[in-house]
């Protein structure tokens, strides 16, 4: 009777495992695998410049709300979309702030563990002579009288520079390894830099503040138009000083074909850097901000702010300020602006109006500006009469007219002109025109370490551009007839035409100090050469 074995399976370790799939901690791993690699490093890099791209071409909130709102109103269905992704606050939305935030974790799981790799690399010996040598790119050999280890000793003399290790009957040396210093030292700088942006978006800040010629301004919180602390920043604790702007001169060019592009602005400007301290001046441009305890106050733009006289129907003066305008573009600086005049004794006033600082009529017979400059300034009002709503939140350069009547529209006036409103409402005269400047406050400590880091990311990327990574073999033995065959070979990690330059150097370098020190003169070095790849 015939008996059939059969072979259990058992639980040694040869015993194939059944498919369970990657399970939570192997899907751990492939993402974080995933996610610190240079390829999806590269790739959030890439998103990050493109995500950059809105913030450049569209206007930012945390630049000017002045143009934020202009936008709003050139383009009233477009505007709110680009608002909903966040299109005019790019780089405080939470997709940036994401793509960040994920670079910057990728950048340190690639970076920081090939820079601990590297600092093994430096600390290892050479590695050893491969044992056939003629496979390298570059093969020299000769004889000579002279002993393998007087052969060994001049070679280590002659590679001067190298990491040399002896390995019996050859020598290792390896040079260049600043190349990949260069580079774990140009992606820590880029990962520094990172960690200094974000600490300066932390814990500065970033404040907008429109000035009207002969006004001040506080550094405190309500003084701003617009502020974007950082969310660490203590609003508490912001630097006590204060400026004043004491004359404001934009010129433009006048003739050829650039007539109406600015020229330069220069505003001069009386501050103290604490209550009660010493007064000081300073002469603001654009690039040339006034420092003040660690805040940088840049000027951004300027515009215009006409001045008005309103009377209420009794004759008193109602109103009597200057308002700042938006100009639509800045080749001709057609201003828009709107005055409320809440306090009248009776119904709230107000006025949409338009304002052309050099008014000139064109082809068509319409009125419309020809220079930025005030050379002949004119205004035109829109007036209402009603509620102006001034309980609901609402902007200083929109007029809500749901409840108001209109009253008219005014003739072209000038500098002087008084406008006597329909119905014995009262009046308006256009009484000048002052200037304005936007300002923009920036506090920002991370700006040293962030400029250090860029320093170091340079150097690093000319390190890693310049320096050749080399290895040399050099193999001295006793061949049959008495004679010391030598054998030198080298290796660049870099295909250059230098590489096998610098290897004959040294051949020759060799071969003539042998020759010098022995009394039968080695034999020429024969060489070989291969190139691997494109000899660049």
């Amino acid at each position: 009777m015939t008996t059939t074995k059969t072979d259990t399976p058992t639980t040694s370790g040869d015993e194939p495992r059944s498919a369970k799939g990657l399970g939570v901690l192997g899907w751990a791993r492939w993402i974080w695998r995933t996610l610190t690699s240079m390829r999806t490093a590269l790739i959030l890099l890439f998103l990050l410049a493109l995500g950059a791209i809105p913030g450049s071409i569209l206007p930012q909130n945390v630049v000017s709300v002045d143009e934020v709102g202009a936008y709003f109103q050139e383009n009233p269905e477009l505007a709110p979309w680009l608002d909903r992704f966040y299109l005019f606050d790019v780089f405080s939305s939470p997709w940036y702030g994401a793509i960040y935030l994920l670079l910057f974790v990728s950048l340190a799981g690639c970076v920081i563990p090939r820079a601990m790799v590297h600092a093994r690399a430096v600390r290892a010996r050479p590695v050893t002579t491969p044992r056939n040598l003629g496979r390298m790119p570059y093969v020299a050999r000769f004889g000579t009288d002279a002993t393998p280890d007087t052969v060994l000793e001049r070679a280590r003399k002659v590679l001067k520079g190298y990491r040399v290790e002896r390995y019996g009957d050859s020598l290792s040396a390896e040079t260049g390894y600043l190349r990949e210093a260069g580079n774990v030292l140009f992606h820590l700088a880029l990962l520094g830099l990172l960690l200094a942006l974000a600490a300066g978006s932390f814990f500065g800040y970033r404040g907008n503040m429109l000035i009207v010629e002969g006004d001040g301004f506080a550094n405190t919180l309500p003084s701003y138009d617009a502020i974007y602390p950082g969310h660490w920043t203590d609003t508490d604790e912001f630097a006590p000083f204060t400026m004043h702007l004491d004359e404001f001169e934009a010129s433009f060019i006048e003739d050829g074909d650039l007539r109406g592009q600015a020229e330069s602005y220069i505003a001069d400007v009386t501050y103290t850097e604490e209550p009660g301290g010493e007064e000081k001046t300073h002469q603001l441009e654009v690039n040339h901000p006034l420092s003040v305890d660690g805040v940088q106050v840049y000027l951004l733009g300027h515009g215009y702010a006409p001045e008005f006289e309103v009377r209420n129907a009794d004759g008193d003066v109602v109103f009597d300020q200057a308002v700042p305008f938006l100009h639509r573009e800045t080749m001709s600086y057609t201003s828009d602006g709107v005055i409320k005049v809440p306090d009248t004794g009776g119904e709230e006033l107000g006025f949409v109006s338009v304002f052309l600082p050099t008014a000139a009529e064109d082809a068509e017979g319409e009125l419309v500006s020809t220079y930025p400059g005030t050379e002949n300034p004119m205004v035109t009002l829109d007036a209402y009469r009603g509620d102006l709503g001034m309980l609901d939140p609402q902007s200083v350069y929109q007029l809500q007219t749901r409840n108001m009547e209109g009253l008219g529209e005014s003739p072209v006036m000038g500098i002087g002109d008084t406008w006597e409103l329909p119905d014995e409402a009262g009046s308006v005269t256009f009484t000048g025109v002052e200037e304005y400047v936007t300002l923009q406050s920036n506090r920002d400590g991370a700006r040293v370490p962030a400029l250090t880091a860029a320093t170091l990311a340079v150097v690093g990327l000319v390190v890693t551009l310049f320096v050749r990574p080399r290895r040399i073999w050099v193999r001295a033995t006793e061949g049959e007839d008495g004679r010391t065959r030598v054998e030198l070979a080298g290796l660049g990690k870099t295909e250059v035409a230098g590489n096998n330059a610098e290897f004959h150097e040294i051949t020759t370098r060799l071969a003539g100090r042998l020759r010098s020190e022995s009394d039968d003169n080695p034999t020429t070095p024969t060489e070989e050469s291969t190139t691997r790849g494109s000899d660049r």
